[in-house]
Formats: structure tokens, sequence, C-alpha cells
């Protein structure tokens, strides 16, 4: 019991330290207007805050999160085949796939997939 608290304290003595000497050692001595600004990026603070922003591309980035997610949906079912029959294992895959063949053939009759 008395090893366990000494070791428990010597943990917390020990990560106090290291969080104060990151402290004082990330302190920043070097201060010029450029850093002090909000806007260090680049950007103009005396601009618009708001850019237009295309919706075409917005659209594209949602399709591509979609189909991303689908492969993580979809990888598992390899290792779901010896977990059931192969006629429930084949309906799941083949109607995940259908509902988005259909999502993407939509999409491509709406004209989200075109840039120009």
């Amino acid at each position: 019991m008395l090893i366990l608290s000494f070791v428990t304290g010597l943990v917390f003595i020990v990560s106090c330290v290291v969080m104060v000497l990151a402290f004082l050692l990330s302190k920043k001595t070097i201060m010029d207007r450029e850093k002090n600004s909000p806007y260090e990026c680049g950007f103009d603070p005396k601009g618009s805050a708001r850019l237009p922003f295309s919706l075409r591309f917005f659209m594209i980035a949602v399709i591509f999160l979609i189909f991303d997610v689908e492969i993580t949906l979809i990888l598992p079912l390899p290792w779901i085949l010896g977990l059931s029959s192969i006629y429930s294992w084949a309906f799941v895959g083949l109607f995940f796939v259908l509902i988005l063949l259909f999502g993407l053939y939509y999409e491509w009759c709406q004209g989200a997939l075109e840039w120009s």
C-alpha cells in the first residue's frame, strides 16, 4: 500500500513538473504586428468574411463522403459470411449496393456530377 501511494505521488509530481516546464518553454518572446493580428494566415482583415462557395463542389464532397462511408459498411461483409447464410448475406449486400447505385443515378440525373 505504501509503495502504491509512493508511485502515485511520484507520477503526479513528475507530470506536474513536465506541465510547468512545457508552459514556461512555450512562451513566445517575439511579438510583432503580424503575430498579434487575428489574421496571421494572410487573409485581408478588412475584406468580406463571407466568400462565395461553390455548391457543386459541396455536392461532390458529400457524394465522396457517402461512398467513403459505404466502403466502411461493405468491408465487414466477407467476415459476416461465415456467421450467416449465403442467401441473407447476398440479399443484404445486394440491397445495400442497389440503394447506393440508385442514389448515384439520381444525383447523375439531377446534374450534380457535372462541373460545367
